[in-house]
């Protein structure tokens, strides 16, 4: 088993704040007459633990790590549901894509719970070897339905590329009775797979109906939705993308990365792919500025009817190569002083000697 812990920071998504110009709202929405779909909730109507236990970590902003699995079935299913990681990242992009097997690994979790938190199985996010483009997830959306079937907490969307693609990740995942939500249209994930997903989850498949929503777009929401920034045009699109209703959180890719910018990932770490990282790493701080402020402004009474507050054009996409070329030779100087610095000392060893 191929296992890896890596810090993932929890982008908690300004979905709420944003809406893309030219929006449609339920555009396609017939079988519910105007006014009739359920509001979204200011706030959640719960108690006690989530489901999902990333969603309870970030609640008191704290990181989450994860541990990496491709290719399990039952017996590692059991075997992974006393994990110490906070959650299981199960990976289908290069691994074999098998949702008999991906089912059977949530059956595992299931039956050898409840964790040592106390949650019937730990979280887990799948990564689909869909490539990241509007045609390409539109194309692939049984993909997405048959994986949240499954009984998992989420999907990471590999090389996503454009908001485009990033909002038809979360219409898919969506039920047609949902909530609206400004800036995304009517969902379509069908009837039959809340039938095993509700199982997994221990809840009844009317429960599972209302909790399988993009949280925290949706506040009583269970599903946490990222995108993976792994090429040049990713991070073009990085700062819009991160912004569409029900993105989470973003996880960077330097190996793909490497591949795009370097030629070879094991030198990834040069001045480009810093730069690239440098510009991810501003959306997402950006991202949760604009989510406080957000939350400062919203009236609490009617969190929906505050005005959007238009997003600042100060990001890495707006400012250009410059201005990231400028911050990564600030970066290679900073690295050339503290290698003379370590060679001075260590001369400075050699001579007392």
């Amino acid at each position: 088993m191929k296992t890896k812990h890596l810090l993932m920071a929890g982008l908690t998504a300004a979905a709420l704040s944003y809406v893309p110009a030219g929006a449609q709202i339920q555009p396609n929405a017939p079988a519910f007459a105007p006014g009739t779909f359920p509001a979204m909730p200011a706030k959640t109507t719960r108690t006690g633990k989530h489901i999902n236990r990333i969603i309870d970590m970030w609640l008191k902003g704290q990181p989450v790590y994860y541990a990496q699995i491709e290719a399990a079935g039952y017996e590692k299913g059991k075997e992974m549901a006393a994990t110490k990681a906070d959650y299981i990242t199960y990976e289908m992009e290069h691994g074999a894509l098998d949702f008999h097997e991906l089912r059977e690994f949530m059956r595992g979790l299931k039956e050898a719970g409840p964790t040592r938190t106390g949650h019937a199985t730990p979280a887990v996010i799948v990564t689909l070897p869909i490539q990241g483009t509007a045609d390409a997830v539109r194309a692939n959306a049984w993909m997405i339905q048959q994986t949240l079937a499954a009984g998992v907490h989420g999907i990471l969307l590999c090389n996503a590329e454009s908001p485009e693609a990033a909002k038809i990740m979360i219409e898919a995942s969506r039920y047609p009775f949902a909530p609206v939500a400004p800036g995304l249209n009517q969902g379509f994930r069908g009837n039959g797979s809340q039938s095993y997903a509700s199982k997994m989850w221990g809840v009844t498949p009317a429960q599972y109906e209302k909790l399988a929503e993009p949280w925290p777009l949706n506040p009583d929401g269970e599903l946490i939705f990222g995108l993976k920034i792994e090429n040049p045009r990713a991070d073009a699109n990085v700062e819009s993308s991160v912004r569409v209703p029900g993105i989470a959180f973003a996880e960077w890719g330097p190996g793909d990365h490497g591949f795009y910018l370097v030629g070879n990932p094991a030198l990834a770490r040069q001045p480009d792919a810093r730069a690239a990282r440098a510009g991810f790493l501003h959306a997402g701080r950006g991202l949760d500025r604009d989510r406080r402020a957000l939350s400062r402004a919203r009236p609490p009474s009617d969190p929906q009817s505050a005005a959007q507050p238009e997003y600042r054009r100060g990001g890495a996409r707006h400012r250009g190569r410059e201005q990231m070329a400028r911050a990564a030779r600030r970066r290679a100087r900073h690295l050339r002083q503290r290698d003379r610095g370590s060679r001075r000392r260590r001369d400075a060893r050699s001579a007392d000697r």
